[in-house]
């Protein structure tokens, strides 16, 4: 409760220049039988240094009881009854010590301003409640991104150590095959030379008879040998065979790694999932959601809905309820079977009646299926591996950054870099049109897996 010190000088704050001089003259010159305020004091004194002089020498009651009778005098009978209301003190209330017992209007006062302490502390309560709330939120959504990445992260090293263990067996298997070739060339080469041994100690045999019994000696031909170059033998060598394995598993082991990274990457993302929900005001009239307004699909019909001044009328256009001007935002939409589609942010300010422009200049950040299954944004052809199924989209505001993520390989679609952000911006879905039913199937607005159920 405001002391009656603030109260007068609430009240004085009210007076215009000239007024609040008149008031001050009139403190000096009314002729009260009241000890007087030092002139030179009250001359430089501002309201505050004025209010405090008041009090100082006639205490609270009298000061204000004695601003009351100032302000009608300058003609101020709107703030001299203000004051009367706010401060109902009669002269003398405070003497001997006795503190008057407050008037009916004041009680009402004391009540009210009771009643507005009881409504602040009612809503601090509720503010820390959904403080409580957004916490355990965000503790929610850590234990779920970290299940997720544990889980991520068990699968990638199981991957990598079965492939480093397929890599050993295959380098193993190779090398024992090329040490079988060798091990077969040399005892092939062995067993040559050792027939060829055999068949020159046989005549070298001969030439012992021949020479002991001293007969005529006849021209013996040659033995027929091999050259002994042939037999050379050269190991095999192992270098190459390991060094293409080697090779082999570091290819596999960059792209697993590379694969757990952006996985990694799009995990930290999901946990600024939000909740999307679809406008029905702004769904295209050949547009059909669901009850639960997650999935949209164009039918082969136009309804006969309000063209009301949100809802797009010539493009197959919805926009989702919430929307956004801080922070960071992630949302899902499963594409599977599509032949057409388009998802992405828009302003809320975007064109949606007659010929509309889809690119950043005119407030419009999306990725979308063209015939042929082009992956397209702003004009460009991606370069995306097929399939996509899932897409995701993480946008940063303050950074200016738009992210399109296919989301079961974690692989980058496309990225907008450097948006300057004026507006709200509103998540953007078309499911294409019908195409005599070959892209009936709807749009679906997912669940992120670290997005806590409601």
């Amino acid at each position: 409760m405001a002391t009656a010190k603030e109260d007068l000088w609430k009240t004085l704050e009210n007076l215009t220049c000239d007024q609040f001089k008149h008031f001050k003259w009139l403190l000096l010159n009314d002729g009260n039988d009241l000890p007087a305020i030092p002139a030179y004091r009250l001359e430089k004194a501002d309201r505050p240094d004025t209010v405090d002089l008041m009090v100082q020498k006639h205490g609270e009651a009298e000061a204000v009881r004695r601003s009351v009778e100032l302000l009608k005098k300058i003609g101020r009978n709107d703030l001299a009854q203000s004051l009367s209301n706010t401060r109902p003190v009669q002269r003398g209330e405070f003497e001997n010590g006795l503190t008057a017992v407050p008037s009916q209007c004041e009680s009402e006062r004391q009540k009210s301003k009771l009643r507005e302490m009881k409504s602040k502390i009612k809503q601090k309560i509720k503010e820390r409640e959904m403080k409580i709330c957004e916490i355990q939120r965000s503790a929610e959504l850590s234990r779920k991104s970290a299940e997720q990445q544990t889980a991520e992260s068990q699968q990638t090293f199981r991957v990598l150590i079965q492939s480093v263990e397929e890599s050993l067996s295959c380098l193993t298997k190779a090398v024992e095959e090329k040490q079988k070739t060798f091990q077969k060339q040399a005892e092939q080469l062995i067993r040559e030379l050792e027939e060829e041994i055999s068949k020159l100690t046989k005549s070298e045999a001969e030439l012992d008879h021949l020479l002991l019994t001293e007969a005529n000696l006849q021209f013996l031909q040659d033995v027929k040998t091999s050259d002994l170059t042939e037999f050379s033998v050269h190991q095999p060598s192992y270098g190459k065979t390991v060094m293409a394995s080697v090779d082999k598993l570091k290819e596999m082991l960059d792209g697993e790694m590379k694969r757990f990274l952006s996985k990694a990457k799009l995990i930290r993302m999901q946990q600024f999932a939000v909740d999307v929900t679809l406008d029905p005001d702004t769904a295209h009239p050949n547009l059909v959601l669901s009850p639960d307004r997650k999935q949209v699909h164009c039918g082969g019909v136009k309804q006969n809905l309000p063209n009301n001044s949100k809802r797009f009328d010539t493009a197959a256009n919805v926009l989702g309820m919430q929307s956004f001007s801080s922070g960071r935002v992630y949302f899902e939409a499963e594409v599977r079977g599509k032949i057409a589609w388009d998802v992405g942010v828009v302003y809320g300010s975007i064109d949606r009646k007659g010929s509309i422009s889809s690119s950043p200049g005119s407030g419009h950040w999306a990725v979308g299926l063209r015939s042929g299954g082009t992956i397209k944004a702003a004009g460009l052809s991606l370069d995306v591996k097929p399939p996509l199924n899932k897409v995701g989209v993480f946008v940063d505001y303050k950074e200016g950054s738009i992210i399109f993520y296919n989301v079961d390989s974690a692989e980058l679609i496309h990225q907008y870099s450097d948006c300057s952000f004026t507006e709200k911006l509103y998540p953007f879905f078309s499911p294409g049109v019908y195409h005599g039913g070959l892209n009936a199937k709807p749009l679906v607005i997912c669940q992120s897996r670290c997005h806590p159920t409601p």
